[in-house]
């Protein structure tokens, strides 16, 4: 077999790997654009702000430490102890239920029946509100993640693709846990959304917020449950992401990454999510293994954005989402 179409497969192989890390922050996008109509654009903050919260805990570190020791003169970082990863992780998510309900608190509640572009608004205010928190939290410095995910090569598949091809395929191993718990959660959060009576309320909010309260539905609740959930699907995506690049300010551009994403999968589907993530990720990995040394390089930069452009002109909601028709 050629080795052009050998290295072909493995790129393809990685590009479906990459497709998943990039479906998982979408996934946050699309359960709360189901549940109330609102783009979160702060999505990629909450990963960030939970990614930073899961190693300040787990590092024992002090809260807001800089801040307590600019206005008390004190020198005060860490208390000394470290924390297992399960219970960090426990812990974190508890922080991100509490930030999901401040946002219903203090936020959504006084928006309902907006418009959307004023709702999408707040949740531009919300994503540099939790920036500026999570650096007065945390500190602005690089930090590590470790909560002890397999990395590296995997050496069983680089094995038996040698002994196949003559040549070994690099697999990460945190990419292939990464794909297991995306499957996992897309599975549970199809589940909810469509046999559960949470999963229908969602839904009856997202179609109109007042028609909701009037047939009793709380619409204080269904919001923190969904932000709740999102916050839970942001920690996993900070998690993967903080993992494989480190825990940095910059983790909250893989919003912007996200973005392609849901114009192919459609803003309303959750399958949609992982199959856009897996198009976007094949589609910039084999692109510029085929074209990017014709064009100088760097075609991953503006691939998944123009593909997402000529969707937009073509089809609109997307590869799963559904078609709007008002009447006039």
């Amino acid at each position: 077999m050629p080795d052009q179409l050998i290295f072909a497969m493995e790129v393809f192989l990685n590009g479906l790997m990459a497709g998943v890390l990039y479906a998982l922050v979408a996934l946050g996008f699309v359960l709360i654009y189901k549940a109330s109509g609102i783009f979160n654009y702060a999505q990629g903050v909450m990963a960030l702000f939970a990614a930073m919260t899961l190693v300040g805990i787990m590092n024992g570190q002090v809260p807001f430490a800089h801040l307590i020791n600019a206005i008390f003169g004190t020198h005060v970082h860490y208390f000394g102890w470290n924390v297992p990863a399960l219970v960090a992780i426990v812990l974190t998510m508890g922080v991100m239920v509490l930030l999901a309900w401040c946002v219903q608190r203090f936020v959504m509640r006084h928006l309902v029946g907006q418009e959307p572009i004023i709702l999408f608004m707040a949740t531009i205010g919300l994503a540099y509100f939790l920036e500026g928190v999570a650096d007065l939290m945390w500190g602005s410095e690089i930090k590590t993640l470790d909560v002890g995910l397999p990395q590296g090569i995997n050496l069983w598949i680089d094995e038996s693709t040698f002994n196949i091809f003559g040549y070994g395929f690099f697999i990460d191993n945190l990419d292939i846990v990464a794909t297991v718990i995306a499957a996992l959660l897309v599975a549970a959060l199809v589940a909810f959304s469509q046999y559960t009576k949470q999963g229908r309320a969602m839904r009856a909010v997202a179609d109109d917020h007042q028609a909701a309260l009037s047939v009793g539905i709380s619409l204080n609740f269904i919001w923190v449950m969904v932000w709740s959930v999102a916050g839970f699907v942001a920690l996993v995506a900070g998690i993967m992401w903080g993992t494989k690049s480190g825990v940095q300010f910059s983790l909250s551009l893989i919003a912007l990454k996200a973005l392609p994403v849901l114009m192919l999968g459609g803003f309303t589907s959750i399958p949609g999510a992982i199959v856009g993530g897996l198009i976007i990720g094949v589609g910039e990995k084999l692109f510029e293994f085929a074209v990017g040394p014709l064009v100088g390089g760097a075609t991953e930069n503006w691939f998944a954005y123009v593909l997402a452009l000529i969707f937009l002109v073509f089809r609109p909601q997307g590869l799963f989402g559904e078609k709007i028709i008002e009447r006039v």
